[in-house]
């Protein structure tokens, strides 16, 4: 199940970025859903657990992955409790999040309404007004009485 918090939040990482890169662990890259993950947001193809290569910037670590991939991967496979901010994430990561959440509760912190009409199926709790969504529509109309409070 989806759960989202607009705006700050106890126990969220608000740069997961950072975050990712002090504490991933070498399986996390070469599992399979990471590298499908890695090849749809970032175009590129995980060689190993230490060398990606991207069709813009050739042979990369993993640290230089984009910022989404990573929010996205400790949304997978991080089990600490922390909560992660979504908003590090583009709206192309909006249907690996619906993914991850089908397979394991997640709790994800939004700044911003995130697009999720490109998830083929949708529905979150959303923390902040007690409601559940089960469409992109209806989440957008929940998200805007958030941000006009």
């Amino acid at each position: 199940m989806l759960r989202i918090v607009f705006g700050d939040v106890k126990n969220s990482i608000y740069h997961p970025p950072t975050y990712f890169d002090n504490v991933y662990m070498d399986e996390w890259i070469t599992d399979p859903f990471s590298v499908d993950m890695i090849k749809d947001i970032d175009q590129s193809q995980v060689l190993g657990a230490h060398v990606i290569d991207s069709p813009f910037l050739g042979s990369i670590s993993v640290k230089d992955l984009s910022g989404g991939v990573k929010t996205l991967m400790l949304m997978k496979f991080d089990e600490s409790g922390k909560i992660f901010n979504a908003s590090a994430c583009g709206d192309n990561c909006a249907k690996w999040i619906v993914k991850i959440s089908k397979e394991k509760d997640l709790t994800i912190n939004l700044h911003h309404i995130m697009d999720f009409s490109g998830a083929d199926e949708f529905e979150a709790y959303i923390e902040n007004t007690g409601k559940s969504v089960h469409n992109n529509k209806e989440y957008v109309s929940e998200a805007y009485l958030i941000e006009e409070k």
